[in-house]
């Protein structure tokens, strides 16, 4: 395979990463090669940012796939809480759980998921393995292979949320998983188990946090910093289970990250822009870089001037609605008559449709997309100590929803009571922001939406099968490509 990395926009032209068929790209007049890449931690710090460039770029000239928003637009409508309206087809297929049981949807999984990430893995893998040589300051290297690392973990952190069984504490946990891609390697390679590739997203993530801990500042919020790396340990301890490690890096990212609870006025201004004192990860997207009709705001705006907004706008689970109580700005997001959404000219104006995420102008598609707020390590804290019965659990939930709800009181419950209300705000928090599926997962919840507007006056007709999976069923489980599958015959499947 020949390898060209893009020094301003996008990185190594690996596709699959563990891929045995060649792809080839010819390299334009503003590409470098990758030794030229690795020569200096200037061309690596570039190259590190056309990583970051990946997570808004289009892939494969299709609409619906335009990085890491269209993923979280994916998870989201695989679960009960973003309700699919009437319109145009996008989505359907996800929120029908049909796409990511397809082994050919190229619309889905047969492209955008595996595709998507292990590309990202790839153009880690080169600057992780390849700068021992590369001249420049000591710090820049360190930022460089830190952060690279910190993508290697998230991506198979992703990749194995989605493709393998979840992960239980105390178990072996020896069923497959997906390849682990540590080298810069186009042979394909075998599933390694669930418990491997957690092991080796800790170790890289470990690395990376000795690394980037007494870093100089990082260039902007789209690159990795100590706090944003133990943000994410802290995500996949949740996930693991292991209830001690996510509390203690949670509380240390809340304490290292600077970043403070946007106030009440911030939290209906569109949802947005990297500026906001909360985000703690985001994508800065340029005003000459639009992303037109593939972006995060082309689907999940509520303002944004293109057909699947107009015809298609989002909604909430009218039940997880009618529990916000009406002193939460957070209710203000959603309107339970549709009369308040600012819908672009020509648009319907649905119940419940959201006005969460905002465009600045309804006639461009640009937004910063946001990856990981304070608010999410206010909850894995919260929840991770309610799990281990610490009564320091209500004190952090109260500080994050008393500062969207100046009547809250301090919870009083215990046990799993007190859990279902951290679950509960962690669903009216992070709605629309990629993580619905992923929780219902790895709690080993059900997906239920039966009774909810599903089905109602400008529901998008769900088949009947999916309005209840149960936990643990198969079809929590992506199918790998079929197109993987045929260059790698070290892949074995998951159940059909």
């Amino acid at each position: 395979m020949k390898k060209t990395i893009y020094s301003a926009l996008l990185a190594s032209a690996l596709l699959f990463s563990s891929c045995e068929k060649e792809y080839l790209e010819t390299a334009p007049t503003n590409a470098v090669t990758e030794g030229d890449v690795l020569s200096t931690t200037k061309n690596a710090m570039a190259a590190l940012n056309g990583i970051h460039r990946l997570l808004y770029s289009q892939f494969n000239g299709s609409q619906n796939q335009g990085g890491e928003g269209s993923m979280k637009i994916m998870m989201d409508a695989l679960g009960e809480d973003w309700v699919q309206t009437i319109g145009t087809s996008w989505w359907a297929g996800e929120h029908n759980w049909t796409a990511h049981r397809n082994a050919t949807s190229a619309t889905t999984y047969n492209h955008a998921w595996y595709y998507f990430y292990y590309r990202i893995i790839a153009n880690a893998n080169i600057l992780i393995t390849g700068l021992d040589a590369a001249t420049g300051p000591a710090a820049e290297k360190q930022m460089v292979i830190g952060e690279a690392l910190v993508y290697r973990a998230w991506c198979h952190f992703q990749l194995v949320q989605a493709f393998g069984e979840r992960y239980e504490a105390g178990k072996t946990n020896n069923q497959l998983g997906v390849p682990l891609m540590v080298t810069s390697t186009t042979e394909g390679q075998p599933r390694a188990t669930v418990e491997e590739v957690y092991a080796q997203i800790n170790t890289d993530l470990d690395t990376a946090i000795g690394l980037l801990t007494g870093l100089p500042n990082r260039p902007a919020k789209s690159h990795f910093n100590a706090a944003v790396a133990k943000g994410i340990k802290a995500r996949v301890s949740l996930t693991m289970q292991n209830w001690p490690v996510a509390a203690r890096l949670a509380q240390e990212a809340i304490q290292q990250s600077g970043a403070t609870l946007m106030s009440r006025t911030q939290y209906t201004s569109g949802f947005n822009n990297i500026e906001n004192p909360e985000w703690l990860w985001g994508s800065k997207v340029q005003a000459d870089q639009t992303n037109f009709f593939y972006s995060f705001f082309a689907y999940m705006s509520a303002n944004y001037s293109s057909t699947v907004i107009r015809q298609n706008p989002k909604k909430i689970n009218s039940v997880l609605y009618n529990q916000i109580p009406a002193t939460d700005i957070r209710k203000a997001l959603w309107d339970p008559t549709g009369a308040s959404i600012p819908a672009p000219p020509s648009g319907v104006k649905v119940p419940y449709g959201h006005k969460k995420f905002l465009v600045a102008d309804p006639n461009l598609s640009i937004g910063d997309v946001p990856h990981m707020r304070l608010a999410e390590l206010y909850l894995i804290l919260a929840e991770a100590e309610a799990r281990q019965g610490l009564g320091t659990a209500a004190t952090h939930l109260f500080t994050l929803v008393s500062a969207r709800d100046p009547q809250y009181v301090r919870s009083t419950r215990t046990g799993q009571s007190l859990i279902d209300e951290i679950l509960f705000q962690r669903r009216i928090e992070l709605w629309g922001e990629g993580f619905r599926f992923l929780d219902l997962k790895r709690t080993n919840s059900p997906l239920d939406r039966t009774g909810k507007n599903h089905i109602a006056q400008w529901a998008w007709a769900i088949t009947g099968g999916n309005f209840r999976v149960e936990a643990g069923a198969k079809e929590w489980q992506f199918l790998f490509p079929q197109a993987e599958l045929n260059v790698n015959k070290a892949i074995e499947q998951n159940p059909l």
